[in-house]
């Protein structure tokens, strides 16, 4: 049982098939592939590297720009697709990490390698906030387009108040190694796209 992939080749397909749906432009593929990428450049800092794997792989396998329940579905999913695969604390690990992606809060993890684990997969999750203006200018876009049934006013102050929301936080990422890459780039980012919102249409 546990010494096959957590995610084999079925199950990379099956999911493959829901990021790849049509209302995806950014919570799709290249998201995912993002951040198995940077799971491998940090690989020798995880502890359970198969775990946060797993965990990327599923963290926005359900997403619907109008509920409100993605992560908590994609987390359920995960428990349906990864029984019997993995021992029930590894998946309790990767549920939790799910739910985390929520509100970027760490999980109440007592075990300090478990809370590694997820600040860095936290942190993986947000690193697009630290790309290049460009590619940064590109992932608004993107979910301006998944959310295109919002009316243009009610976007601005959705999207103002979850941009604020990140530039208060003291720290925007959670572990130091993605801080030093990413954190100063991602406050201009923010504050540029802030800027924008609350300019005129």
């Amino acid at each position: 049982m546990e010494n096959e992939p957590l995610i084999d080749e079925a199950l990379k397909s099956e999911l493959a098939a829901l990021y790849q749906a049509p209302d995806r432009h950014y919570h799709g593929l290249a998201h995912i592939e993002a951040m198995l990428a940077l799971a491998t450049e940090y690989r020798h800092l995880l502890d359970d590297p198969e775990v946060v794997e797993a965990a990327i792989w599923l963290h926005d396998a359900i997403y619907d720009s109008r509920a409100k329940d993605n992560e908590a579905k994609s987390a359920e999913l995960a428990e349906k697709r990864l029984a019997g695969r993995v021992n029930p604390h590894r998946l309790a690990r990767i549920a939790a990490m799910i739910n985390a992606t929520a509100t970027h809060q760490l999980p109440p993890f007592r075990d300090e390698n478990a809370l590694n684990d997820a600040a860095l997969l936290l942190d993986m999750d947000l690193a697009i906030l630290g790309a290049g203006p460009a590619i940064f200018d590109a992932y608004e876009k993107a979910v301006r387009l998944e959310y295109g049934w919002v009316e243009e006013p009610m976007w601005r102050a959705g999207r103002a108040a979850v941009l604020k929301s990140f530039l208060a936080r003291p720290r925007i990422f959670n572990t130091q190694i993605f801080r030093d890459r990413f954190e100063a780039r991602a406050r201009k980012n923010l504050s540029r796209s802030l800027e924008a919102l609350q300019g005129q249409p």
